[in-house]
Protein backbone atom coordinates (compact mmCIF):
# COMPACT_ATOMS: atom_id res chain seq x y z
CA UNK A 1 0.00 0.00 0.00
CA UNK A 2 2.92 2.40 0.63
CA UNK A 3 4.36 1.88 -2.66
CA UNK A 4 1.01 2.61 -4.36
CA UNK A 5 0.96 5.74 -1.96
CA UNK A 6 4.32 6.89 -3.07
CA UNK A 7 2.77 6.49 -6.82
CA UNK A 8 0.42 8.57 -6.41
CA UNK A 9 2.66 10.96 -4.85
CA UNK A 10 4.94 11.04 -7.70
CA UNK A 11 2.19 11.26 -9.79
CA UNK A 12 0.90 14.41 -8.75
CA UNK A 13 4.36 15.78 -8.41
CA UNK A 14 4.80 14.66 -12.25
CA UNK A 15 1.65 16.33 -13.32
CA UNK A 16 2.00 19.59 -11.64
CA UNK A 17 5.27 20.05 -12.95
CA UNK A 18 5.30 18.67 -16.46
CA UNK A 19 4.27 22.16 -18.02
CA UNK A 20 6.21 24.54 -15.82
CA UNK A 21 9.97 25.34 -16.20
CA UNK A 22 10.99 24.09 -12.94
CA UNK A 23 12.22 20.19 -14.31
CA UNK A 24 9.65 17.37 -13.25
CA UNK A 25 12.40 15.08 -13.26
CA UNK A 26 13.85 16.98 -11.13
CA UNK A 27 11.03 17.41 -8.58
CA UNK A 28 10.36 13.57 -8.76
CA UNK A 29 14.02 12.56 -7.42
CA UNK A 30 13.96 15.12 -4.76
CA UNK A 31 10.18 13.67 -4.23
CA UNK A 32 11.96 10.03 -4.12
CA UNK A 33 14.37 10.75 -1.85
CA UNK A 34 12.35 12.80 0.56
CA UNK A 35 9.95 9.73 0.32
CA UNK A 36 12.74 7.48 1.22
CA UNK A 37 12.63 6.17 -2.00
CA UNK A 38 15.12 3.50 -2.39
CA UNK A 39 14.64 1.61 -6.03
CA UNK A 40 17.34 0.81 -8.22
CA UNK A 41 18.37 3.65 -10.75
CA UNK A 42 16.48 1.27 -13.72
CA UNK A 43 13.10 1.23 -11.23
CA UNK A 44 13.74 5.12 -10.64
CA UNK A 45 13.90 5.93 -14.40
CA UNK A 46 11.45 3.26 -15.04
CA UNK A 47 8.68 5.22 -12.84
CA UNK A 48 9.90 8.61 -14.08
CA UNK A 49 9.10 7.14 -17.87
CA UNK A 50 5.78 6.36 -16.70
CA UNK A 51 5.03 8.91 -14.76
CA UNK A 52 6.21 10.77 -18.02
CA UNK A 53 4.01 8.96 -20.40
CA UNK A 54 0.94 9.76 -18.20
CA UNK A 55 1.63 13.70 -18.76
CA UNK A 56 2.16 12.72 -22.25
CA UNK A 57 -0.79 11.58 -23.00
CA UNK A 58 -2.25 14.89 -21.29
CA UNK A 59 -0.63 16.66 -23.54
CA UNK A 60 -2.35 15.20 -26.42
CA UNK A 61 -5.65 15.30 -24.90
CA UNK A 62 -5.11 18.85 -24.63
CA UNK A 63 -3.82 19.60 -27.70
CA UNK A 64 -6.08 17.00 -29.49
CA UNK A 65 -7.51 19.41 -31.86
CA UNK A 66 -4.23 20.68 -33.21
CA UNK A 67 -2.88 16.85 -33.39
CA UNK A 68 -5.99 16.06 -35.30
CA UNK A 69 -5.74 18.95 -37.76
CA UNK A 70 -2.16 18.49 -38.09
CA UNK A 71 -2.56 14.52 -38.80
CA UNK A 72 -5.10 15.10 -41.62
CA UNK A 73 -2.92 17.98 -43.60
CA UNK A 74 -0.06 15.82 -43.23
CA UNK A 75 -1.47 13.75 -45.35
CA UNK A 76 -2.33 16.08 -48.13
CA UNK A 77 -0.88 16.45 -51.26
CA UNK A 78 2.01 19.31 -51.40
CA UNK A 79 3.51 21.69 -48.32
CA UNK A 80 1.11 22.74 -45.79
CA UNK A 81 2.44 24.46 -42.17
CA UNK A 82 1.28 21.33 -40.49
CA UNK A 83 3.48 19.17 -42.59
CA UNK A 84 5.94 21.69 -42.01
CA UNK A 85 5.52 21.45 -38.33
CA UNK A 86 5.93 17.60 -38.15
CA UNK A 87 8.80 17.66 -40.05
CA UNK A 88 10.04 20.18 -37.47
CA UNK A 89 9.02 17.98 -34.80
CA UNK A 90 11.34 14.94 -36.15
CA UNK A 91 14.45 17.12 -36.88
CA UNK A 92 13.98 18.28 -32.77
CA UNK A 93 14.21 14.80 -31.88
CA UNK A 94 17.31 13.79 -33.49
CA UNK A 95 19.47 14.86 -30.49
CA UNK A 96 17.64 13.28 -27.98
CA UNK A 97 17.06 10.25 -29.66
CA UNK A 98 20.87 9.33 -30.12
CA UNK A 99 21.75 10.10 -26.68
CA UNK A 100 18.81 7.56 -25.00
CA UNK A 101 19.92 5.17 -27.81
CA UNK A 102 23.92 5.32 -26.87
CA UNK A 103 23.84 6.51 -23.51
CA UNK A 104 20.85 5.05 -21.98
CA UNK A 105 23.34 3.47 -18.98
CA UNK A 106 24.53 6.60 -18.11
CA UNK A 107 21.33 8.16 -18.42
CA UNK A 108 20.14 5.66 -15.49
CA UNK A 109 23.07 6.24 -13.82
CA UNK A 110 21.86 9.63 -13.01
CA UNK A 111 18.56 8.84 -11.87
CA UNK A 112 20.08 7.56 -8.22
CA UNK A 113 18.84 9.89 -6.09
CA UNK A 114 22.19 12.63 -6.25
CA UNK A 115 20.46 15.05 -4.89
CA UNK A 116 23.32 17.79 -4.76
CA UNK A 117 23.45 17.00 -8.91
CA UNK A 118 19.15 17.45 -9.01
CA UNK A 119 19.99 20.34 -7.00
CA UNK A 120 22.86 22.17 -8.71
CA UNK A 121 20.88 21.50 -12.22
CA UNK A 122 17.26 23.25 -10.95
CA UNK A 123 19.66 26.16 -10.06
CA UNK A 124 21.32 25.57 -13.63
CA UNK A 125 18.09 26.17 -14.77
CA UNK A 126 17.08 29.50 -12.76
CA UNK A 127 20.12 30.86 -14.59
CA UNK A 128 19.17 29.85 -18.04
CA UNK A 129 15.40 31.21 -17.31
CA UNK A 130 17.15 34.30 -16.00
CA UNK A 131 19.24 34.90 -19.02
CA UNK A 132 16.05 34.30 -21.12
CA UNK A 133 13.75 36.40 -19.39
CA UNK A 134 15.96 38.98 -20.60
CA UNK A 135 15.28 38.42 -23.81
CA UNK A 136 12.98 40.87 -26.42
CA UNK A 137 9.27 39.41 -27.28
CA UNK A 138 9.56 38.54 -31.05
CA UNK A 139 7.15 36.73 -33.49
CA UNK A 140 9.28 34.46 -35.32
CA UNK A 141 8.48 31.05 -36.97
CA UNK A 142 9.97 28.01 -35.79
CA UNK A 143 12.46 27.06 -38.44
CA UNK A 144 14.21 23.55 -39.15
CA UNK A 145 17.44 25.26 -37.64
CA UNK A 146 15.94 26.56 -34.62
CA UNK A 147 14.23 23.03 -34.22
CA UNK A 148 17.42 21.02 -34.58
CA UNK A 149 18.61 23.62 -32.17
CA UNK A 150 15.80 23.28 -29.02
CA UNK A 151 16.28 19.67 -29.96
CA UNK A 152 19.84 20.28 -28.68
CA UNK A 153 18.35 22.10 -25.13
CA UNK A 154 15.94 18.75 -24.99
CA UNK A 155 18.59 16.05 -25.10
CA UNK A 156 20.69 18.25 -22.29
CA UNK A 157 17.22 18.56 -20.42
CA UNK A 158 17.58 14.77 -19.84
CA UNK A 159 19.63 15.39 -16.76
CA UNK A 160 17.10 15.55 -13.67
CA UNK A 161 16.88 18.86 -12.49
CA UNK A 162 17.38 20.83 -15.94
CA UNK A 163 14.07 21.74 -16.89
CA UNK A 164 12.72 20.25 -20.12
CA UNK A 165 10.30 23.06 -21.09
CA UNK A 166 12.41 25.50 -19.54
CA UNK A 167 15.47 24.35 -21.39
CA UNK A 168 13.60 24.13 -25.07
CA UNK A 169 11.34 27.53 -24.31
CA UNK A 170 14.43 29.45 -23.28
CA UNK A 171 16.24 28.09 -26.39
CA UNK A 172 13.44 28.94 -28.20
CA UNK A 173 12.81 32.47 -26.71
CA UNK A 174 16.62 33.26 -27.15
CA UNK A 175 16.42 32.44 -30.54
CA UNK A 176 13.61 34.79 -31.86
CA UNK A 177 10.76 32.47 -31.89
CA UNK A 178 7.04 33.75 -30.55
CA UNK A 179 6.67 32.48 -27.11
CA UNK A 180 3.23 31.43 -27.78
CA UNK A 181 4.35 29.30 -30.38
CA UNK A 182 7.53 28.12 -28.22
CA UNK A 183 5.17 26.89 -25.55
CA UNK A 184 3.10 24.78 -28.01
CA UNK A 185 6.32 23.05 -29.87
CA UNK A 186 8.17 22.67 -26.72
CA UNK A 187 5.08 20.85 -25.26
CA UNK A 188 4.18 18.60 -27.78
CA UNK A 189 8.00 17.94 -29.48
CA UNK A 190 8.58 15.67 -26.26
CA UNK A 191 5.50 13.47 -27.34
CA UNK A 192 6.91 11.06 -29.71
CA UNK A 193 10.03 10.57 -27.82
CA UNK A 194 8.00 9.45 -24.68
CA UNK A 195 5.82 7.42 -26.91
CA UNK A 196 9.25 5.66 -28.29
CA UNK A 197 11.34 5.14 -24.95
CA UNK A 198 7.99 3.29 -23.95
CA UNK A 199 7.41 1.16 -27.34
CA UNK A 200 11.51 0.17 -26.75
CA UNK A 201 11.28 -0.58 -22.57
CA UNK A 202 7.98 -2.99 -23.72
CA UNK A 203 9.73 -4.70 -26.18
CA UNK A 204 12.85 -5.22 -24.38
CA UNK A 205 10.49 -6.38 -21.55
CA UNK A 206 11.86 -3.91 -19.14
CA UNK A 207 8.59 -3.48 -17.51
CA UNK A 208 8.37 -7.11 -16.48
CA UNK A 209 11.86 -7.28 -15.11
CA UNK A 210 11.84 -3.85 -12.54
CA UNK A 211 10.56 -4.67 -9.18
CA UNK A 212 8.53 -1.58 -9.00
CA UNK A 213 4.91 -3.00 -8.93
CA UNK A 214 2.48 -3.41 -11.71
CA UNK A 215 -0.32 -1.58 -9.46
CA UNK A 216 1.84 0.87 -8.44
CA UNK A 217 3.13 1.94 -12.03
CA UNK A 218 -0.79 1.95 -13.09
CA UNK A 219 -1.42 4.88 -10.17
CA UNK A 220 1.10 6.55 -10.46
CA UNK A 221 0.55 6.86 -14.61
CA UNK A 222 -3.74 7.44 -13.81
CA UNK A 223 -2.52 10.27 -11.32
CA UNK A 224 -0.06 11.61 -13.50
CA UNK A 225 -2.66 11.61 -16.41
CA UNK A 226 -5.38 13.31 -15.08
CA UNK A 227 -3.52 15.77 -12.57
CA UNK A 228 -1.17 16.72 -15.80
CA UNK A 229 -5.05 17.55 -18.33
CA UNK A 230 -5.63 19.82 -15.18
CA UNK A 231 -2.16 21.56 -14.72
CA UNK A 232 -1.69 21.69 -18.54
CA UNK A 233 -4.92 24.01 -19.31
CA UNK A 234 -4.31 25.85 -16.32
CA UNK A 235 -0.46 26.16 -16.88
CA UNK A 236 0.31 26.37 -20.35
CA UNK A 237 -1.81 30.30 -20.52
CA UNK A 238 0.86 30.90 -17.30
CA UNK A 239 3.85 29.76 -19.16
CA UNK A 240 3.01 31.85 -22.41
CA UNK A 241 2.38 35.03 -20.31
CA UNK A 242 3.94 35.26 -17.33
CA UNK A 243 7.22 36.47 -17.13
CA UNK A 244 10.10 33.93 -16.84
CA UNK A 245 12.18 35.07 -14.03
CA UNK A 246 9.56 34.04 -11.39
CA UNK A 247 9.82 30.41 -12.26
CA UNK A 248 13.85 31.38 -12.22
CA UNK A 249 13.63 32.45 -8.13
CA UNK A 250 11.64 29.27 -7.46
CA UNK A 251 14.13 27.19 -9.46
CA UNK A 252 17.17 28.66 -7.20
CA UNK A 253 15.21 28.04 -4.26
CA UNK A 254 13.98 24.41 -4.21
CA UNK A 255 18.17 24.62 -5.45
CA UNK A 256 19.21 25.64 -2.53
CA UNK A 257 16.87 24.52 0.07
CA UNK A 258 17.09 20.75 -1.74
CA UNK A 259 21.27 21.43 -1.12
CA UNK A 260 20.77 22.09 2.15
CA UNK A 261 18.02 19.15 3.38
CA UNK A 262 20.77 16.60 1.63
CA UNK A 263 23.51 17.86 3.77
CA UNK A 264 21.77 17.76 7.00
CA UNK A 265 20.70 14.28 6.01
Amino acid sequence: MGEILNAIILGIVQGLTEFLPVSSSGHLELAKYMLGDKALPGDSLLMTVVLHFGTALATVYVFRKDILEIVLNFFKKGENEEKSFVFKIIVSMIPATIVGLFFEKQIEGLFSQNIMLVCAMLILTGIILFIADKASFTSNDVTYSSAFKVGLAQAIAITPGISRSGATISSSVLLGIDRAKAAKFSFLMVVPLIFGKIAKDMLDGEFLSGTISLPALSAGFVVSFFTGIFACKWMISIVRKSQLKYFAYYCLIVGLIGMIYAYLH
